[in-house]
């Protein structure tokens, strides 16, 4: 494919943020089940965020805490949200007052038996997720759309919990969910296609850029990041520094690399004390007390402003657990180790149909994780590399671990020359019986 013109690119990104509205095969003339009262479970920073967006629509929102403290701080934070907007003139001091008092705040999951649709915005843990929606199916009335907002976890497992799976769904928001346009709409294996339908009509109401994916580990947007962010760690172990992965993926056009997000989101997110994880770097930094800019340290330190720098600390502890010693490493090297694994990724689940189509992809990754906008997107940028180069790359990746060898289409469009855009494999499946 010729290099793209920027408006060529521009097209593209107008093409493909109106084709993820399209679901091929929803029946037509669907009926879609009325959405007037939602239920959110949990008031922390996610649970939070999501109630916003259906408090700022106008819509009456019922958000459940354990405890009258938790409540009162979960709403707090949400006053302070819209009370910092209204102080900087996007709307009058009477609609933060209007929005507030679309929100009820509840003790009991029981509280939400009247809603609509009802969000679980819990701790990222499958057995805890089971138990709420094994109470949820048994409080919620008949008809009510139940979601979760797991991030990466079993849709299916979950829906499994309920006598109803045809009403389950996932509805993946990205944090802060109150600002953040992507909304990932994940169908499970028994999701009905009114459920779907009302689903994606719901994420225009309260103005997100909504896309349908399927059910696996990380589904679509974090299942790719997770490659991204196992190749920069694998560089870490082999002596390269933080901050020159995270300066070359700056240079790409990523405002952040991967090591100053894990400082931004907390190094000790899914960590305790004594804990031995997949990532003894970061382990060993928590022990340290260097949990990330709330800390002041993480993988950088941080000054009075949170401005990352490059720390000796870290990189004695980098050295010391990997043993590796310091070496530098191209920018560009770096950028295909942590890029083309992306796009390979994102061909495995065109594969596996647990995606519509190959824009959608890019969709995700420009609204949800600040792909560079002047590339498109990872299936669009990969089309500008060319399959053979990408190919090449991971082969060598792949040598290394399995887990990153080749996916059956790089080879095919490599052998044949043809373009990730173009690729269609039926679009999404579940296993829902036909």
């Amino acid at each position: 494919m010729t290099a793209p013109t920027p408006q060529d690119t521009a097209e593209y990104i107008t093409q493909s943020a109106q084709a993820v509205w399209t679901v091929p095969g929803l029946p037509t003339a669907l009926a879609l089940r009325p959405i007037k009262s939602i239920g959110v479970i949990g008031a922390g920073t996610m649970g939070g965020g999501i109630a916003m967006n259906f408090a700022t629509a106008g819509l009456h929102v019922k958000i459940v805490e354990t405890t009258q403290a938790a409540l009162d701080r979960g709403l707090s934070v949400v006053r302070g949200h819209y009370q910092r907007s209204s102080d900087k003139g996007r709307f009058p001091q009477s609609e933060v007052e209007a929005r507030m008092g679309r929100l009820e705040g509840c003790l009991t999951i029981a509280d939400l038996a009247g809603c609509d649709l009802i969000i679980e915005a819990v701790f990222e843990e499958m057995e805890l997720k089971r138990k709420i929606f094994t109470e949820i199916d048994r409080i919620a009335k008949p008809g009510a759309i139940l979601a979760t907002n797991t991030s990466a976890l079993d849709i299916d497992a979950i829906a499994a919990m309920t006598t109803r799976p045809q009403d389950v769904i996932g509805l993946h928001f990205f944090s802060p969910a109150n600002v953040m346009k992507l909304l990932e709409v994940v169908r499970a294996d028994h999701t009905g296609d009114d459920i779907v339908a009302t689903c994606m009509a719901l994420a225009k109401t309260i103005d997100k850029t909504a896309v349908l994916v399927g059910v696996c580990p990380g589904f679509t947007g974090n299942r790719i990041l997770f490659k991204r962010q196992n190749q920069a760690l694998k560089l870490l172990h082999k002596g390269v520094m933080p901050w020159e992965v995270d300066a070359a993926l700056n240079s790409f056009g990523f405002r952040m690399g991967p090591f100053q997000m894990a400082d931004l989101a907390g190094l000790d997110l899914g960590w305790s004390k004594g804990a031995i994880t997949k990532n003894p770097i970061r382990d060993a930094l928590c022990e340290l007390d260097r949990r990330g800019q709330k800390t002041k340290a993480g993988y950088y330190d941080y000054d009075a402003s949170r401005t990352p720098l490059p720390s000796q600390v870290s990189a004695q502890v980098i050295q010391r657990v990997t043993g590796a010693a310091p070496i530098s490493m191209a920018p560009q090297t770096i950028i295909e180790t942590c890029i083309y694994p992306m796009i390979n990724e994102a061909l495995k689940i065109l594969e596996e149909n647990k995606v519509q189509r190959p824009s959608d992809i890019d969709v995700i990754w420009r609204n949800g994780y600040g792909w560079p906008a002047d590339k498109g997107g990872p299936l669009w940028y990969g089309d500008q590399i060319g399959a053979a180069a990408i190919l090449a790359k991971m082969h060598q990746l792949g040598d290394e671990d399995d887990a990153f060898s080749p996916a059956k289409l790089l080879e095919t469009l490599a052998a044949s020359g043809g373009h990730f855009v173009d690729i269609d494999t039926g679009g999404l499946k579940t296993g829902r019986p036909s």
